[in-house]
């Protein structure tokens, strides 16, 4: 099944969520003011969020009016041109050696997603290894170990309350003996004492630039889509320890708010990079933003 078909699948429920009220918008007889508001209500209320909504709300009334657009129907194509638009980003090629930092509250599946990720490189031919770096959250180490099997993938852990950063240390030295390809490093999600998470996410980043400043970095966030709103926030509070570079956005298929990809990108100017639409351990796909928007509406 292609990611199209997947996806398709996995938002079922926010499409019913945005198409019924985006029917009734588009059902106007003229592009009036009456039309504007209630496109900018049912765009509110499909968690696309308000910074995204007046974005797009701005953007289609500038396009109709350049455009000279009179009917509702072609205004439909223009507001999905400029949803595809609003977050569709260029994305830099991965390169190897990389080195994959995975950030995220406790809860929104980081764990999963990091064991679906290692199954995902795997696929493409790459040899990976995962740092089970959260040695606070009890059992994280041998939740990450079952998926670390089941993708048939290397581990490096210690036991629990361990230092997180000389965890990573090892995973890199391990890396650097085996020439592996793609180091993923789980990190703890406790939030209860912010600045110790947040220095502790700090201390990694030093380990990893000392050790191997020429690997290819990325920063990524796990957010959980049945939040909605909520998700968005705590993008901002990572992002202040480690510049958070992208989202893999997990539980896509068991909620009707999956508008939220619109907000944290009108906010936080950040693209989706990875999303999660079921339990399988081949569920985790790159994101498509065309194809996105085209299952949405």
């Amino acid at each position: 099944m292609g990611f199209f078909e997947k996806i398709k699948q996995g938002l079922k429920k926010t499409k019913e969520n945005i198409s019924k009220k985006l029917f009734e918008v588009f059902k106007a007889k003229e592009l009036d003011e009456d039309f504007y508001e209630e496109l900018e209500a049912a765009l509110i209320a499909s968690d696309m969020g308000v910074v995204a909504t007046e974005n797009i709300i701005e953007q289609l009334k500038d396009d109709v009016f350049a455009k000279k657009i009179t009917s509702p129907e072609k205004a439909k194509a223009e507001l999905k041109r400029i949803l595809v638009e609003s977050i569709d980003y260029e994305i830099p090629e991965y390169e190897y050696p990389l080195i994959i930092m995975i950030a995220g509250i406790n809860g929104v599946g980081k764990t999963t997603a990091v064991g679906k990720l290692a199954n995902l490189f795997k696929n493409m031919g790459k040899s990976v290894i995962i740092a089970a770096a959260d040695t606070f959250r009890a059992a994280a180490s041998e939740q990450l170990s079952v998926w670390a099997e089941r993708a048939d993938v290397r581990i490096v852990k210690h036991s629990e309350g361990s230092d997180p950063a000389a965890v990573v240390f090892d995973a890199i030295s391990s890396m650097k003996a085996k020439k592996t390809d793609v180091l993923l490093v789980d990190t703890a999600g406790r939030l209860h004492n912010k600045k110790n998470l947040m220095d502790e996410l700090k201390k990694i980043n030093r380990v990893i630039e000392r050790e191997m400043p020429d690997a290819d970095r990325r920063n990524l966030i796990v957010l959980d889509a049945t939040t909605g709103q909520n998700a968005v926030t705590q993008v901002e509070i990572f992002d202040e320890a480690v510049d958070i570079d992208g989202i893999i956005l997990t539980k896509l298929d068991g909620t009707a708010k999956g508008g939220v990809v619109m907000a944290i990108s009108a906010e936080y100017e950040m693209p989706v990079v990875y999303v999660g639409v079921g339990e399988k351990i081949d569920d985790l796909l790159p994101f498509n933003a065309e194809e996105f928007v085209d299952a949405v509406l």
